[in-house]
C-alpha cells in the first residue's frame, strides 16, 4: 500500500528562537513577517516586524507584492500559521524561515 496523498516537500527551515534571531541578524536583505491578526500584532510584536495576517483574504494577494530577493523570517503565536505561511511563500519561490514555537520563542 502506498500513500497517494504525499505532501509537497518543505522548502523552508523551522528554526528555534536563538537560531532564528541569529540568522535574521546575519542576513543582508531580510524582513521580519508577523502573520498573526492585527489585534495580536497590536498587543506586541518583534521590533521591526511587518504585519501580514495569514488568516485574512489579503495574504495570498500580498504574496505577489513581496520582494523575491528578500529573505523572510516568519512568525506567529505558536509556529503553526507561520509554518503554513512559509509553505506558501516557498511554493512561490520566496526564501523564508519559520520561528518554531512562535513569538514567545524569540530571545529577549
Amino acid at each position: 500500500m502506498f500513500n497517494i496523498f504525499k505532501s509537497a516537500p518543505k522548502n523552508y527551515n523551522d528554526l528555534d528562537g536563538k537560531t532564528f534571531k541569529a540568522e535574521f541578524e546575519k542576513a543582508t536583505n531580510a524582513a521580519l513577517l508577523d502573520v498573526r491578526t492585527a489585534g495580536e500584532f497590536d498587543s506586541g510584536s518583534i521590533p521591526g516586524a511587518k504585519n501580514l495576517d495569514y488568516l485574512s483574504g489579503q495574504f495570498q494577494a500580498a504574496l505577489g507584492n513581496l520582494d523575491k530577493d528578500k529573505e523572510y523570517f516568519v512568525f506567529c503565536r505558536s509556529g503553526n500559521r507561520s509554518g503554513s505561511a512559509c509553505q506558501l511563500l516557498s511554493d512561490n519561490g520566496i526564501k523564508c524561515h519559520n520561528l518554531a514555537g512562535g513569538v514567545g520563542a524569540w530571545p529577549r
